[in-house]
This record gives C-alpha cells, structure tokens and sequence, in this order.
C-alpha cells in the first residue's frame, strides 16, 4: 500500500498490518538500531504521534550518546521534562545511574554488617564501579523501574534504546539477574542450613569475624538479619522477573527496527532480529529511513547521475530487505534534503509515520 504526502514523498506500507497502526496499542516501545540510522529521530516521532493523539507519552533515551536535546534544540537532562503538552522527556545519565545504583547497594550493605567493615564496603563498592557491566545493571535498574511505574503515569512509554549490541545485552539482563538472584538465595539456604547443624552441635553461636557475623543463622524467627538479607534477594528478582515479563509480552512491548538501505545496516538489523526473536521479544516492525525516491525535488541540490547510481544501489538493498524481512510491517521514510531539528521537523516525521 502506497500513500503520498504533501510534500509528495511516497509512504510505502506492507500489506500486513502497519507498524505505527499497532504500535499504539503497547504501552512500551523500544526504538533499535546501528549507530546513525536516525533511532533518535524515529523515537522522537512515534513518541510525539503518540502524545498528539492524546496519549500521555514518555520519550527515554538510553543512549549514552544522548541527541534528544539536540533534536529538540533544548536541554532536557535526567529529570522528566515536558517538550509539549502530553509529551515528556528524559535522557539517562549511565554514570549517574551508577552512582545511585551503588549507593543503593552501599545502604543495604551496611544494615547487614558491623561498622568495622563499613570501609571494606566502599572498597568492594569503588571496585564494582569499574567492573564490566556496571552500567548495564544500573540502567536496567533505572529502566525497568520505568517500565513499571512509569505505567502508572503514562499510556506510552517510548525508549530510545544504545546501538543493537549494546541494547541486546541490556534486555538480557533481566533473565540474567533473575538466574543470578536464584543462586545466590540457594547459597543462602544452604549456608542457613549449615549454620543451623553447626549450631546444633556446638550449642552456642560461632563469634569468628566480622564477616561471620553475615553467616550467623538463629533456630529461632528473631533473626532479622537473615530475613532482610532474603528479601532484598527476592525483592531483585521480582523486579528484574517483572521487566522480563514486560518484555516478552506482546500485549505490552513492541520492538521496532531502524535500518538505512546500506548493506551494513541490513545484516547488523538481520543479527539483532534473529537475538529479539531467539529471546522472544516482539518485534512489531522495520523504518527503512533514508530512501531516496524520484520526484522529491532533490535532483536540484546534486548531480543527477550520482544520485541516480544511489537510487540504483538503494533498490537493490529495498529489494533484499523485502525478501529478508518481508513478515514483518515496515515503512520507508524518505532522505530529507535538509536535517531534522525542532519540534517542527520532528511533527513532519511524525506525520509520515501516523499517516493513514
């Protein structure tokens, strides 16, 4: 199906249902994609649809390259901020994050421990901070706390998602933290229960050092130590299980692929579909930006002859993303002569996309 729009660029859709028809019926929505195919803008536009058909709307960047401010020519920072009535912002800070993430852990850590060891926390803690991951887990932490509350104050949820790789290790995270909260609440019962056979045979608490103090098990209920220790163990794996769940619901999450017609783009975007589909993420659709389509008056701003070898080029590519991602819904948006910037610009895009 074939639309036109007023500037005459041509809007392809598949037969199939289209992705920005669907789209609007999930409440989260994640924006993926390699590096500089127009993530970004594409978010900033579904989003923005959204917002405009009268759906409380969050726009998130995860990227830590973060250009939402840039787009929308404004600051918008770590903090929900409103761009236009309806629509709300925020880019997330990964160091930031960190730091809140480890004072989280320092916090609970020190309930669980005599003050002595206090400085053999801040060690652990500083080494923590450079650990490969730490970001990862710090912005799943902060984004899976949107997906849930945020819920409660938005109908749509629209996340600017890192480059593919850096987003698929991400939304591997919850499955990954859930198995790592259960091994380590099977550790637990297992110390519990040797402390328990310990105490049995000696008759008296074991007064070791200061780490022992961790591992000391009462027969009876007034062991609260223990007992704040399992909760906080659950209370991580119900809320990475939680944004799992999420996730891997069709009803609540769609996924949407971003490529340009260049053959890196297609092969990186047929990876991170074979990884979502694998995982069991939905993926709702592909953007193909950047087509270069005849009658959009660009002929006069270059050489007709380069830009017809790129016409040539792109439709070859068109083609093999047709045979290669044909089952799903997709549209093209057009190479615009001039940079997207401004709620303006984005409003056109967004028109494009919502476009019946």
């Amino acid at each position: 199906m074939t639309g036109t729009s007023e500037w005459g660029w041509s809007i392809r859709r598949s037969t199939m249902s289209a992705a920005a028809e669907g789209l609007p019926s999930r409440p989260l929505v994640f924006v993926g994609g390699k590096g500089g195919v127009g993530k970004t803008t594409v978010a900033a536009a579904l989003a923005l649809g959204a917002a405009r058909s009268g759906l409380r709307t969050l726009l998130v960047s995860t990227d830590p390259a973060h250009s939402l401010g840039d787009l929308f020519d404004r600051e918008i920072g770590d903090q929900e901020r409103e761009i236009t009535p309806g629509l709300h912002a925020l880019e997330v800070d990964p160091e930031r994050e960190v730091e809140r993430y480890l004072e989280r852990v320092k916090n609970t850590m020190r309930s669980f421990v005599r003050p002595a060891l206090y400085p053999e926390i801040e060690r652990q803690m500083e080494l923590t901070r450079h650990s490969p991951g730490a970001a990862e887990a710090a912005l799943m932490d902060r984004m899976a706390a949107l997906m849930h509350e945020g819920r409660a104050r938005y109908d749509r949820i629209v996340f600017d998602t890192a480059p593919t790789g850096h987003t698929l290790r991400l939304l591997a995270l919850p499955e990954m933290m859930s198995a790592w909260t259960d091994g380590l609440l099977r550790s637990r019962d297992r110390s519990d229960a040797l402390g328990e056979g310990v105490d049995r045979l000696s008759r008296r608490k074991s007064e070791g050092d200061e780490l022992s103090m961790i591992d000391q098990v009462d027969e009876t209920p007034s062991d609260e130590r223990s007992a704040r220790i399992r909760e906080a163990l659950l209370e991580r794996r119900r809320t990475f299980t939680r944004a799992r769940r999420a996730l891997l619901d069709p009803e609540v999450t769609a996924f949407l692929l971003v490529l340009v017609p260049e053959k890196l783009p297609i092969l990186e975007t047929g990876k991170a579909l074979e990884v979502l589909r694998r995982h069991g993420i939905p993926v709702a659709g592909l953007v193909v930006n950047r087509v270069l389509e005849k009658g959009t008056g660009v002929e006069s701003s270059g050489d007709i002859e380069f830009l017809e070898g790129r016409r040539a080029q792109q439709a070859e590519y068109l083609a093999r993303i047709d045979r290669e991602f044909g089952d799903l819904p997709h549209f093209r948006l057009p190479f615009f002569a001039r940079d997207v910037e401004g709620l303006s610009g984005v409003e056109g895009v967004a028109e494009l996309l919502f476009r019946e």
